[in-house]
């Protein structure tokens, strides 16, 4: 199972939206940039990513499940841009902020740490297990 992050901001989708809607899932549309875009081409269904909020908060909030794999953005006719359906997992007991993500060296070489700006990314089994150890996730 490959593992991401997905980062939205509060203002435009957060957390408790993506709660709201349930095992159905809402699709992550909107992506305007190829390295995401062809991320989310190579996901599967089951894959877990955590869900970022980004401008302000820039924290991870929360465990997300793949539900959907790549289909057409339904937010435009352009057929380059795809997107998958994404469906909430589990808060984490506490966020885990990105500098407290820029100040453990285990994660100096994590997409986040170094690509703030990209949209959707993956996350290795360690960092994804040292995101969880910070954010007090036994799971």
């Amino acid at each position: 199972m490959t593992r991401w992050l997905f980062k939205s901001e509060v203002s435009t989708w957060s957390w408790d939206q993506q709660v709201a809607k349930g095992d159905a899932g809402e699709e992550w549309d909107g992506v305007r940039n190829y390295q995401a875009r062809n991320h989310m081409r190579t996901m599967k269904v089951g894959d877990l990513g955590f869900f970022y909020h980004s401008q302000k908060e820039k924290e991870i909030v929360g465990i997300i499940e793949v539900c959907a794999e790549a289909h057409p953005d339904s937010t435009t006719d352009d057929e380059r841009w795809e997107c998958v359906d994404i469906k909430a997992v589990r808060p984490l007991p506490r966020p885990v902020k990105l500098q407290m993500c820029k100040d453990d060296p285990r994660l100096a070489d994590m997409v986040l740490v170094n690509n703030t700006r990209l949209s959707v990314q993956p996350v290795t089994d360690e960092e994804w297990r040292v995101v969880l150890e910070l954010a007090g996730d036994q799971g």
